[in-house]
């Protein structure tokens, strides 16, 4: 990477730091003033050690798992438009959640189901796709529309026999809540191993990006780097899903952005798709917030206002000649 290149990806890595804090909002907020040191630090350190900052980090930790994500899916699929939530994980995710909020479960059922469903919608979409020796980009997303379609399809069924007591919630859900949100431990540690892994694989995906045929050529093992990183993809939206619920745009919009910062260099794409991923959902998060405060809106709604529109100029400045 060019010393060029290192200057931008130090500004996205500050950019990052700065959307971390002020989510945190160490000295403002929905709340008020927060200052941990005033005369009501007890109070204030519970805001922002007990329900900032875990929020925060899952923000975080979800969005930058879908910036990784989506670049996997770009690279694989070789489609700039291919978002890791047409796999159709983030609608087994959805059925799976919203079966356990209909059935009255507790916060910890709701998240399992969500996982169950996730990797069984993932276990689906690749038997389904596996032609007679491998997976191929085009299969995979055909595949993936379709089941998908099926899922939304249940989830309407389900929303339309909900009771009225458990329907905000279930929307909430769609739309990206991050109120609810786990501990953002299990995310965090997720995206840190999915980066361990992948990035050891970003000169090889430098490489398939010529076609496979040259990369096969060149040495690269072309259908084991596909399987870990539709694998590695899967994993990531999956345990997205889990702590944020289906929030889009984020895994479409943070490749894009990433290539255009720093390059198509997948040894500083990768890394800075995660930093970009986290800091929209980071940003989405404290407009949802403090907008219309004490209320809150959906993380989810917020991030498609800003993200479709975005994603649209970045478009039409791609045609440009």
């Amino acid at each position: 990477m060019n010393t060029v290149r290192q200057r931008l990806f130090g500004v996205v890595l500050l950019a990052s730091i700065a959307a971390c804090l002020l989510a945190i909002n160490l000295v403002w907020g929905s709340s008020g003033w927060v200052w941990p040191l005033g005369p009501d630090a007890a109070v204030e350190r519970v805001i922002l050690v007990e329900l900032r900052l875990p929020r925060a980090l899952a923000a975080l930790a979800a969005g930058g798992l879908l910036g990784l994500a989506g670049a996997l899916v770009q690279v694989l699929t070789r489609n700039p438009l291919a978002d890791p939530f047409i796999l159709g994980i983030s609608g087994g995710a959805a059925v799976g959640a919203l079966l356990a909020i209909l059935l009255g479960g507790p916060l910890l059922a709701q998240h399992l189901g969500a996982a169950v469903g996730a990797f069984a919608a993932l276990a689906l979409v690749l038997g389904l796709a596996r032609g007679e020796h491998a997976w191929t980009g085009h299969r995979l997303l055909l595949t993936g529309v379709v089941l998908a379609s099926a899922l939304g399809a249940v989830v309407t069924l389900l929303l339309a026999i909900a009771p009225d007591r458990a329907l905000r919630g279930m929307l909430f859900w769609l739309m990206g809540d991050l109120s609810a949100a786990p501990g953002p431990w299990i995310a965090l540690v997720g995206l840190a191993v999915l980066a361990l892994l992948t990035l050891p694989l970003a000169r090889d995906l430098n490489i398939l990006t010529r076609g496979e045929l040259a990369a096969a050529s060149l040495g690269v093992s072309v259908g084991s780097l596909r399987y870990l990183a539709y694998l590695g993809a899967a994993v990531a939206t999956a345990l997205a899903v889990i702590t944020a619920g289906t929030i889009g745009f984020v895994g479409l919009l943070a490749p894009h952005l990433a290539r255009l910062i720093v390059g198509t260099d997948h040894r500083a794409a990768l890394p800075a798709a995660v930093l970009l991923g986290g800091s929209l959902v980071l940003l989405a998060d404290l407009i949802a917030r403090v907008v219309i405060a004490p209320q809150q809106l959906p993380a989810g709604s917020v991030l498609a206002l800003i993200g479709a529109p975005m994603f649209l100029y970045l478009l039409h400045r791609a045609q440009r000649p």
